[in-house]
């Protein structure tokens, strides 16, 4: 109790906002008061419908619902400007669904890192669309034909960036306030698109960076009478975005980056990591891509790359290793959409590289194909739907060895579920294409 006390002393907390990020990757928290805090904390529970329940709050599995006790990650602390005097700090499930959370099975793998000696820096890139509307404009219109903000935006366009510089730097601001580690925030490609890199840092930190980022600007947009998606297909109108994850190992006595090399190439422990993730992650694809609309991202035609392949630098490959001879060496995972959960997202690329070091792989041959449509000799590709992907993923006695078995049945299941939730939906542009043929 010492511990979480002197935690909110450091930021002055009055207010604290406590909760933890589910399979959807939505903030679920109370609001208490810091001496009711206190209080709760003694004997700290939460409900255990988190791990079987989906974004629209329908229950998919489970079949016994309490109060679950919590354990409260007094390190995750830190400052909410929603409101004054907020913190927000993460309590995660301690019972018998422990091992269903993302949080814990993210946090099992730096474990394995550990135990290996390596630490483990990482940073997310999300891609995001702002559109021109508010909760209930997006509700009153049906979710269609929505109001673009920036809609004449061109990629990287200095016009757009100066002409909402105001709102953008506001934004920024917000984020900052969450004390989320961000690099860069600017303009990308497309009506209302905008690009957020953040900054590496230590592995479990780095997930809840990105996870506390999406939530900072989603609620700044919506302050603000907008809204912010990252959906990774709206439509033809728009583009796709990804939520890209870059990663290093490094050593963990003396902070060394063991992917850099002296010639600047990729290394050979970064080639059996890559090995890893190229025998392990075709397989286990729905922990980094878990809704119906990612898939629409991986159509032909689309930047995202269709199968795992590896290069030095180039955007159209699965894995981009930025090979360097200091500290910035590292492998850039350039396939996930903008709504993965990024704590699943880094146990798939960690576990799977690790798997790649622990059976000494041997690093496979950089491909040469120029385009993300290109499907290399011998290249894995990705499942086509949700559905494939949960079976996959259900059928891999790897998937399970390294991210354990109670976890995948109920995560398969999970996917199983939200695809099913979308299977019998017919869109306007089917109608327009069946309805008079």
């Amino acid at each position: 109790m010492n511990a979480l006390a002197q935690a909110l002393d450091r930021l002055d907390a009055e207010v604290v906002h406590v909760g933890q990020f589910d399979l959807a990757s939505v903030f679920r928290e109370r609001r208490l008061r810091r001496p009711q805090f206190l209080a709760w904390a003694e004997d700290a529970r939460f409900a255990n419908v988190l791990p079987f329940w989906d974004v629209t709050d329908s229950l998919f599995g489970g079949s016994r619902y309490y109060t679950e006790e919590v354990e409260i990650d007094a390190a995750s602390v830190r400052r909410n400007p929603s409101e004054p005097g907020a913190v927000s700090i993460i309590a995660e499930l301690a019972g018998e669904d422990r091992e269903l959370m993302p949080r814990q099975v993210l946090r099992r793998q730096l474990q394995r890192a550990a135990a290996l000696g390596f630490a483990v820096d990482a940073a997310f890139e999300f891609e995001f669309i702002l559109l021109d509307e508010d909760a209930a404009s997006v509700r009153a219109a049906g979710f269609t034909g929505l109001k673009k903000f920036a809609a004449d935006n061109k990629c990287w366009s200095g016009t757009t960036a100066n002409t909402y510089a105001e709102f953008i730097a506001a934004m920024e601001a917000h984020i900052l306030g969450h004390d989320v580690a961000l690099f860069g925030l600017g303009v990308e490609l497309g009506p209302g698109c905008l690009e957020a890199t953040l900054a590496a840092t230590e592995g479990l930190r780095a997930a809840d960076d990105a996870a506390f980022f999406r939530l900072a600007a989603r609620s700044f947009a919506r302050r603000n009478g907008k809204t912010v998606s990252f959906m990774p297909y709206l439509g033809a109108d728009y583009p796709g975005i990804g939520g890209h994850i870059c990663l290093s190992l490094k050593d963990v006595r003396s902070g060394r980056n063991l992917f850099s090399a002296d010639d600047g190439r990729t290394n050979a422990l970064a080639g059996k990591f890559i090995a890893g993730m190229m025998d392990v992650v075709p397989d286990a694809f729905a922990l980094c891509t878990s809704t119906v609309n990612a898939y629409r991202r991986l159509a032909p035609g689309s930047w995202a790359p269709k199968s795992l392949t590896w290069a030095e630098h180039p955007f159209t490959t699965a894995v981009r290793s930025v090979p360097h001879a200091g500290p910035s060496a590292r492998l850039e995972f350039r396939v996930p959409p903008a709504d993965c959960n990024p704590y699943l997202t880094m146990a798939l690329m960690l576990g799977a590289g690790l798997d790649g070091i622990e059976r000494d792989l041997p690093a496979p041959a950089a491909t040469q194909a120029a385009g993300p449509d290109d499907v290399a000799p011998g290249a894995k590709r990705f499942p086509r739907d949700l559905a494939e992907a949960a079976d996959r993923l259900d059928a891999s006695d790897t998937a399970r060895r390294i991210w354990g078995a109670a976890f995948i049945d109920n995560f398969a299941a999970a996917c199983r579920a939200e695809y099913a939730s979308l299977a019998k939906a017919v869109s306007a542009e089917e109608r327009a294409r069946y309805l008079e043929g």
